[in-house]
């Protein structure tokens, strides 16, 4: 194997890119862009609606790019955004059932991104490679990180 080959970080390098591109496709189906998929992911771990600046906290963008992101997703009909009783500065995000779909899609599409992955291996082996990773992630002390997200003013 040459020397290029037994880089670790590039072997990474080559896994994320593909199960990006995976998950992508799965979201140009859908018309949707990587940005509005993490806000549409996030949305599915809710148990109550969550107001824009949540979003925003949660995904570590700023409040205009969380808001010209839903504002889209709103117009796709993913979502609706509706004034809270309580605090009429507050506008609540909820999935209708067009954006359910969506992350159900999401969903399957990480089920068997994550299966082919691991595609012949073992179960004992895929506890090691689960314990590598994690490993890997505390050697580089980046397993309490919370790198900022690059903002996709596009989407």
């Amino acid at each position: 194997m040459s020397a290029l080959k037994k880089l670790y970080g590039r072997r990474i390098r080559v896994l994320h890119r593909w199960i990006d591109q995976t998950m992508n496709d799965t979201l140009a189906q859908m018309d949707l862009t990587a940005a509005q998929g993490h806000i549409m992911g996030l949305l599915s771990h809710q148990k109550e609606p969550p107001c824009s600046r949540d979003v925003a906290r949660a995904l570590e963008l700023s409040h205009p790019t969380v808001s010209g992101l839903l504002a889209r997703l709103e117009k796709k009909g993913f979502i609706e955004m509706r004034s809270d009783r309580e605090d009429r500065r507050c506008k609540r995000i909820y999935l209708l059932d067009k954006g359910k779909d969506c992350n159900k899609s999401m969903y399957e599409t990480i089920c068997a991104t994550e299966n082919r992955l691991v595609e012949g291996f073992t179960e004992e082996e895929k506890e090691q490679f689960f314990s590598y990773l994690n490993r890997a992630i505390d050697n580089m002390d980046c397993g309490h990180c919370n790198p900022k997200h690059k903002e996709d003013s596009q989407a």
